[in-house]
């Protein structure tokens, strides 16, 4: 029987290309060491759902040896082409679903503390709804699964403002598609969401998030300095 698969929707982290918001405080070359950390815990977190074929879309598709070096083997790693993460997220979902796989969840790289019960619930959302979508607070959504192929969706969205969630969900609905709603999350673009997650991290056990929790640790946030 084939099973659902959680994508992990993934860039290589570069200095002054990963997750430039975060400077100042960090400096281009911590931003991107902060871009590894979540992507490495947010591997290890989709490993860990149960009956699921792990993933990661990886953009661009020369950047494939690097995520062979830190993902297990047993991840199925998917490269990707696209103009915008639409049409990287449609690729994506359309190669899953057109492999025989029942479902398709496409998660964000930079939200490793999301609680695996969200995940859950969207893989079973999935058996009575057509879409399951999950809502970060800038307007976006860090999560979103189909059943069927749904380019519709992707289409003439404003990507990277606050109106993604708005204008997919109603896209969804001129389509007559079925959907339910996660609750809200958060990812990692600024330097007080990185605040937020070190606070998060305190009520975590100390066996998760290592990646992150070990490099937030030690890393010096002096603009001045960038040690």
């Amino acid at each position: 029987m084939s099973i659902p698969v959680v994508v992990i929707m993934a860039k290589k982290p570069q200095p002054g290309r990963s997750k430039t918001r975060l400077c100042p405080p960090y400096t281009l070359k911590q931003a991107a060491s902060i871009a590894e950390a979540l992507l490495k815990d947010t591997i290890d977190l989709v490993n860990a759902i149960p009956g699921i074929q792990p993933a990661v879309a990886i953009t661009p598709p020369e950047e494939l040896s690097y995520f062979q070096n830190i993902c297990p083997g047993h991840f199925w790693l998917l490269p990707v082409n696209g103009e915008n993460i639409g049409e990287c997220l449609n690729s994506t979902i359309d190669t899953v679903l057109d492999k025989g796989h029942p479902k398709s969840i496409a998660i964000n790289a930079d939200g490793p503390d999301l609680p695996i019960s969200y995940l859950a619930k969207s893989l079973s959302d999935l058996d009575t709804h057509d879409m399951v979508i999950g809502p970060t607070n800038d307007g976006g959504y860090y999560l979103i699964g189909l059943k069927h192929t749904a380019p519709q969706i992707f289409e003439g969205i404003t990507w990277s403002t606050n109106l993604v969630l708005n204008q997919t969900l109603e896209r969804a609905k001129n389509s007559g598609l079925s959907y339910t709603i996660l609750p809200p999350w958060h990812d990692v673009d600024t330097g007080q969401e990185v605040e937020r997650l070190k606070l998060h991290l305190k009520n975590l056990p100390d066996d998760s998030l290592i990646h992150t929790r070990n490099l937030l640790l030690h890393l010096n946030t002096s603009p001045l300095t960038g040690k």
